[in-house]
């Protein structure tokens, strides 16, 4: 018997034995998923590198996705890790100010 199978009560019906075996498994799936994303968004924080933040965004991408956390999280780590990149301000030229055309009436 697996461990995970050893809850307070064992289902009874065909489709509750089913059911319960596939939920085991998307909980290994899902469990997975968050430790790669927790060991990614950690790194990302540490070492600040634009590759590391890119990883970490793309597993919070997915594992909103795949239901493993709610996209309203996904949202919120991503945000911290955007707040992490060094923002390039863009540099001023002296030409963008558009001239008025001077035509008399």
């Amino acid at each position: 018997m697996h461990s995970a199978l050893s809850t307070k009560f064992m289902p009874v019906t065909k489709t509750a034995k089913r059911a319960l075996r596939g939920s085991i498994r998307k909980g290994i799936v899902n469990k997975l998923v968050l430790q790669k994303l927790e060991v990614a968004v950690r790194l990302a924080k540490k070492t600040k590198s634009p590759e590391k933040i890119k990883l970490a965004t793309s597993l919070t991408d997915r594992a909103a996705k795949k239901n493993a956390i709610h996209k309203n999280k996904a949202a919120r780590i991503k945000s911290v890790l955007d707040k992490l990149t060094p923002k390039v301000k863009p540099q001023k030229t002296g030409k963008s100010k558009v001239q008025k055309s001077s035509k008399k009436r």
